[in-house]
């Protein structure tokens, strides 16, 4: 008997082994989310990149150029995004990958991107406003604004709009901009943006600079209707990127702690790059204008995301805020 209890071990091992895998292979497919598809190529087309050099928005990059795309990469580190860019050539053979400074805690600075893109670029297919910042100490930009509300909409609000013309002129194109499922429960708080009369909480300014992403996205595809250019926002997921970096920073133990399970519950930064991916190729999503994706699908948004007199306010004193002539 205790023979071939013996003998009945290693069996019962390696079963319970290959079921655990098996839960894992299904559990990170399921994680891992929509994929985009489309086999669209995009020679002859420009992209331009925000925050381009990590995350997903290296992988969205390194999708573009292997689809053919004059891709500028639009970074604050020009050093990590020049490394970053000769990585994307190697890597997909295409040799027009372009690496320009951007620093969206700076309006000077977006504005300084936005004329040299129009003064060397041809075109603009397709604005990816990728980077961001999430839940960091409250900081004041060299303009006075709180930093997260800043580099998350204020800054992509100003590029974005500074190169509508381009926009237009090379339609159909589209602006596609990377917000979160932290759009829910966000509030735009209109009477203290910055958080100057109030306590400052990282987690409702996040909220609040995703909420604008959204309304912005929505408020983009009224004004853009019939003119070629479309709008759309997105979800990734939550990714194993380099946001988080703020939040592990005041606790030290939690990058140990949640290391190994973020292995197994997280998306890689190639799965969170699908659903931006999606939008920037997909054919025939030019009805869905305004829409907001996740796992590579149109998906319902909050109620606060739906608040089109919200969206149209918000507009206004962004452009205020931006210094931009306002035109409805």
């Amino acid at each position: 008997m205790w023979d071939e209890i013996v003998e009945s071990v290693p069996v019962k091992y390696g079963a319970v082994i290959a079921v655990t895998l098996i839960c894992i292979v299904l559990l990170r497919k399921w994680i891992a989310g929509g994929v985009c598809r489309s086999t669209v190529q995009l020679r002859g087309k420009t992209v331009l990149v925000t925050g381009a050099n990590t995350g997903i928005g290296k992988e969205t990059c390194r999708d573009m150029a292997r689809r053919g795309a004059r891709v500028v990469m639009a970074c604050r580190d020009l050093t990590r995004a020049t490394r970053a860019a000769e990585e994307i050539r190697k890597a997909t053979g295409n040799k027009k990958i372009v690496v320009r400074h951007l620093n969206l805690a700076s309006m000077y600075s977006v504005r300084e991107l936005a004329r040299e893109f129009i003064a060397s670029e041809d075109r603009l297919d397709i604005l990816i406003n990728n980077a961001g910042v999430m839940m960091c100490p409250k900081w004041l930009t060299e303009d006075g604004f709180e930093t997260q509300l800043a580099v998350n909409h204020l800054g992509h609000f100003l590029l974005t709009n500074l190169l509508l013309e381009k926009l237009r002129s090379s339609s159909p194109s589209r602006v596609v901009n990377v917000s979160s499922i932290a759009h829910k429960g966000g509030k735009i708080q209109f009477d203290d943006l910055f958080f100057e009369k109030r306590p400052y909480n990282s987690l409702a300014s996040y909220r609040q600079s995703k909420l604008a992403n959204v309304l912005f996205s929505r408020e983009l595809a009224r004004r853009m209707k019939g003119t070629g250019v479309t709008s759309y926002c997105l979800h990734p997921g939550v990714i194993r990127t380099e946001l988080s970096r703020h939040v592990e920073s005041w606790f030290p133990m939690m990058r140990a702690i949640l290391s190994a399970p973020s292995m197994l519950l997280m998306k890689t930064p190639s799965q969170g790059a699908q659903t931006s991916i999606y939008c920037a190729v997909t054919p025939g999503l030019e009805s869905k204008s305004g829409c907001y994706f996740s796992d590579c699908a149109v998906k319902e948004l909050a109620p606060e995301g739906r608040d089109d007199v919200v969206a149209k306010r918000l507009w206004k004193e962004s452009a205020r805020l931006v210094g931009l002539m306002e035109k409805d």
